[in-house]
């Protein structure tokens, strides 16, 4: 086993030499990356090696790239691998290929190298290091096959660059001390689901249940007390040794999305156990209370209202709720009480915010600003607000054959040229986004001019400011629209959120925690809503996030992570915690 204090110290030739089997045939990353040594830390090495890859032309890049064997390829099957792209490729049994799965392999990589002009990049040992199977192989192939050529070629530079972190956590004799067991508990409830063939898990269903009840046997192994409250919250306490200490919170939700991803919310309540299992296993407290909530619900997915479980520890529940009723009839209040709470307690769970320190919730990013900057951490700066309405074009249904293209009332083009008008307007603001997720023709038919059309509207910033400018000129702008066309508006509004700035003090310990694992510190606002926008109604919030793979997808079972970023992220968490005062 190689030690970075060896790599170190070794000269510019030795350097090369000793990570000659980390990037496949390209002595070259080692060489340009050598002249940052000393490295404080491994993390530090790994984005030297990235930085020299990024920094290449486009050239070398393709070099690198070409430089790597087909998967189960000509190759592969007459032994002439390199002994790691050989053990790499019997981690996932590719040696072990049926005939149909060769036939399918060959097929595949005919197409993609005729599409693309290189070989398909992937890390076949997978998010975890355990190797992913044959069959996850063969549709990673086929969905990145429909890429284009600049995304692929940038997805592939990111697969070698994971490639070479799995060698090089080989030499040094890296161990994950958070990573592996965050992806373990990761796998095992995400294989609990309301339906068969993804990952549901919504408001106080079975799954939801039984998700709650193996997050607190965990939370008690890791040597937390623990109970799960009246709204479904599981609540773990790490005690301090003061009895009089305050209480940092940190945690996120478990429901999912229909159709969600193993890590959204869960990795932020999976990620602070580990941590606590370690402080346990070492005998060692922290001089505050730590406290992690599984909170039960932020989704909306079954009673069409988020932040259920942080409003609960804020205050903000709103007891009307428990009379909404899901698509099968069955009210809150009911779902609840067939669970075996309490909702006369639910408002006996809010807390003092003189009791509490701050609230840090880690999370997956959601979106690919981290991936795109080669990064396995940032710093949010801010939770987006946002403005949700249901806008409603009413035209007039005419005989699509019969009505000039100047006489027409369509409520359908007058949609479309909103839509195109939102896309536009949201260009021009600094984090500003703006979708329309949802429209619809009701009625509609191909003979007839729509009459009527419905599309949403959901307008998100981190400054409030540039949200209502946006809001108000898009506004404007739908007026314009309708006029010119004849067509009548009226607009609904279903969600009016305003964005939580993050905490500087607490963002500047998270930062200085980043640059102390090696990691430049990077700032984002987060575009998505989160439990810490609840939480800032009682205390200071701060966020970390962490790199999404595949493109940065959430809310799809295509949501990934690796175990090398879970543990970097639980390492720098570790470190704010123990420099916290």
């Amino acid at each position: 086993m190689t030690l970075l204090t060896d790599l170190n110290a070794l000269d510019t030739a030795a350097f090369v030499h000793a990570l000659h089997g980390i990037y496949e045939h390209s002595p070259w990353i080692p060489e340009r990356a050598a002249a940052q040594r000393p490295f404080a830390t491994v993390a530090a090495l790994k984005l030297a090696l990235q930085g020299a890859v990024d920094s290449a032309s486009e050239d070398e890049q393709l070099g690198l790239i070409r430089a790597h064997p087909e998967l189960a390829g000509k190759a592969a099957i007459a032994g002439e691998l390199t002994a790691e792209s050989t053990s790499e490729q019997a981690k996932s049994g590719l040696n072990q290929c049926s005939a149909s799965e060769y036939a399918t392999l060959h097929k595949l990589n005919a197409d993609y190298n005729a599409r693309f002009g290189f070989p398909f990049i992937l890390a076949v040992k997978g998010p975890d290091g355990n190797g992913l199977t044959r069959a996850e192989i063969i549709a990673t192939f086929t969905r990145r096959l429909k890429h284009q050529r600049q995304d692929e070629m940038a997805e592939c530079l990111r697969q070698i660059h994971r490639i070479a972190e799995l060698r090089l956590n080989d030499l040094l004799g890296v161990k994950l001390d958070f990573g592996n067991v965050i992806m373990g508990w990761a796998e095992i409830i995400g294989e609990w689901s309301d339906v068969e063939d993804n990952l549901t898990c919504a408001y106080m269903t079975r799954a939801h249940q039984r998700t709650a009840r193996q997050l607190a046997d965990w939370m008690r192994a890791c040597g937390m007390d623990t109970h799960i409250d009246a709204v479904g919250n599981v609540v773990g306490r790490y005690l301090a040794d003061r009895p009089d200490a305050r209480t940092l919170i940190t945690g996120s939700h478990y429901d999912t999305v229909k159709d969600g991803g193993k890590y959204d919310g869960r990795l932020g309540i999976l990620l602070p156990m580990a941590i606590v299992r370690k402080l346990h296993m070492k005998g060692q407290r922290l001089p505050f209370n730590l406290e992690i909530i599984g909170f039960a619900e932020e989704e909306g997915v079954r009673y069409k209202s988020t932040f259920l479980g942080s409003n609960a520890v804020t205050g903000k529940f709103d007891l009307s709720l428990l009379d909404k009723v899901d698509d099968a009839g069955i009210a809150m209040r009911e779902a609840l009480t067939a669970a075996g709470h309490d909702v006369a307690q639910i408002a006996a769970l809010a807390r003092k915010p003189a009791d509490i320190l701050g609230f840090v919730e880690v999370h997956i990013e959601q979106g690919p600003v981290l991936l795109e900057a080669g990064l396995p951490l940032g710093v949010v700066t801010a939770i987006a607000g946002s403005s949700r309405y249901l806008v409603e074009l009413t035209g007039l249904a005419s005989h699509a054959g019969t009505t000039p293209m100047t006489m027409r009332k369509d409520a359908a083009a007058a949609a479309a040229e909103i839509v195109l008008m939102v896309e536009q307007r949201c260009l021009m603001g600094a984090a500003l986004v703006g979708t329309v997720g949802q429209l619809e023709v009701p009625g509609g038919s191909v003979n007839v001019i729509p009459g009527h059309c419905k599309l949403s509207l959901d307008i998100r910033a981190a400054d409030d400011a540039v949200r209502l400018a946006a809001v108000e000129d898009i506004f404007a702008a739908i007026a314009q629209i309708c006029s010119s066309r004849q067509v009548d508006v009226t607009i609904a509004e279903i969600v009016s959120a305003k964005a939580a700035p993050c905490a500087p003090s607490i963002m500047n310990r998270l930062g200085a925690a980043i640059e102390r694992a090696g990691v430049p510190r990077f700032d984002l606002p987060s575009g998505a809503g989160h439990d810490a926008m609840a939480m800032a109604a009682l205390t200071d919030v701060a966020m970390l996030f962490v790199r999404c793979g595949n493109g940065g997808i959430s809310h799809n079972r295509l949501e990934t992570m690796t175990a090398d970023d879970a543990d970097i992220a639980a390492r720098v968490m570790l470190d704010f915690l123990r420099n916290l005062s």
